[in-house]
């Protein structure tokens, strides 16, 4: 394993995973919005046509402003459809993934426990993730492991974003502090590094602790 795309690889969760895989002396393309916006099924198509072949490949990209269900419009459902879902299956359709890679799917833990302001992200990652867990068989015939990694509250702009008081909410997690972007990207570079394998077709709750969910 030589070389690796890691979309929205600019800030947050995607720029760790890109500095881990670094530190590992891997050949990493961390592509910003400005390199493929997944929203935008042209700049997607694009993006292919210069980077169609990878070792790994980490799907990730940010998330859309918390609205009710009633203030949310076409137009949103439409921009996102492509940016959560569309546009990673495009990505998927057209890339080639070197036989004993890796695709990772950093999606959030909203695919299992919706939030109701969250209604866009809820929706569209989970389905995604159910996309993603029936192409995992067949990427397993040549040995290509999937692993969706579902992470909570991470130490982000998104977080900050997101929540109006983050010092007190940390008082209310049972670690008493979010996560680190660090920790996902180490997670993952422990994965390449030891060559795991059998590990595919999962999703990973990154949350501390945090979910009330079993599975």
């Amino acid at each position: 394993m030589t070389r690796a795309i890691i979309l929205g690889g600019s800030r947050g969760i995607g720029k760790a995973i890109s500095n881990s895989l670094k530190s590992i002396q891997m050949d990493v393309f961390a592509a910003s919005k400005k390199d493929v916006d997944t929203s935008n099924l042209d700049s997607v198509k694009k993006f292919l046509n210069k980077y169609g072949q990878t070792d790994i490949l980490v799907l990730n990209t940010g998330g859309p402003a918390p609205k009710l269900f009633p203030e949310i419009s076409e137009e949103d459902w439409n921009s996102y459809h492509n940016q959560l879902f569309l546009g990673f299956c495009l990505i998927l359709q057209k890339m080639k993934i070197n036989d004993g890679g890796y695709i990772f799917l950093i999606s959030s833990s909203v695919i299992k426990e919706p939030n109701p302001k969250l209604i866009i992200s809820s929706a569209y990652r989970a389905a995604f993730t159910e996309v993603f867990k029936i192409l995992s068989k067949e990427y397993a015939q040549k040995n290509i492991s999937c692993i969706n990694i579902a992470p909570g509250p991470i130490n982000t702009d998104r977080t900050q974003e997101l929540i109006e008081d983050v010092e007190e909410f940390k008082k209310s997690l049972p670690m008493k502090r979010l996560g680190e972007p660090q920790e996902i990207g180490d997670f993952i570079k422990s994965i390449i590094e030891n060559e795991i394998k059998y590990l595919s077709g999962v999703t990973i709750n990154f949350d501390g602790a945090n979910s009330n969910y079993v599975f």
